[in-house]
């Protein structure tokens, strides 16, 4: 936690829109655990994640995790849960089942007034089908919904924390964000 704002500290070892680590899955994992207050471990194969990952980390771990992927089927968000998840994010749609366990991005700000406000959200400033930076931003979001929302790519220190995020997915920049936190915990000491 800093400053109010939950911090969601993703372990990434590759993207589709060539991210790599220079750290191993289990590095990351080390970081993640030492530092976040969810843990999310990807699924998805494109980002270097298997449903195994989900199982190797709850058996590593007693923080929640977070299965990160598009799980485009209720049977994946289903999977993820027995898989040991104990949150499931979905990507444009609210699954039929575990609705308390997932957390849901929409695409864009149209998908986000749908979404009913009792829901999780995060909102990701990537658009998933290029990799860059969308053109509608989190404050934008942020003003369409009053529920609990996550701030999601983008995030390399404390002062890329946005007014009005209830958490923060951390994952290309987890170890900058991390140093973050404690030279800004120095600075206020001295």
């Amino acid at each position: 936690m800093f400053n109010d704002v939950q911090i969601i500290a993703e372990i990434k070892t590759k993207s589709p829109f060539g991210y790599k680590s220079k750290k191993t899955w289990d590095e990351l994992f080390e970081i993640a655990n030492k530092s976040g207050d969810i843990i999310s471990v990807h699924t998805d194969p494109r980002w270097g994640g298997s449903l195994n990952l989900i199982k190797k980390a709850k058996i590593l771990t007693i923080k929640p995790i977070l299965a990160k992927g598009f799980h485009k089927t209720d049977e994946e968000v289903r999977q993820a849960i027995e898989s040991g998840a104990d949150y499931v994010l979905t990507v444009g749609r609210i699954p039929e089942i575990y609705k308390d366990k997932c957390l849901i991005e929409p695409l864009n700000l149209q998908e986000l007034k749908n979404i009913p406000e009792s829901l999780k959200v995060v909102w990701n400033s990537r658009d998933l089908s290029n990799g860059k930076s969308k053109k509608e931003t989190f404050e934008q979001a942020r003003k369409i919904f009053k529920g609990w929302l996550c701030q999601a790519s983008y995030v390399k220190t404390v002062s890329d924390i946005k007014s009005g995020a209830n958490a923060v997915l951390v994952g290309t920049h987890l170890t900058d964000f991390i140093e973050s936190i404690k030279k800004d915990n120095f600075n206020q000491l001295t």
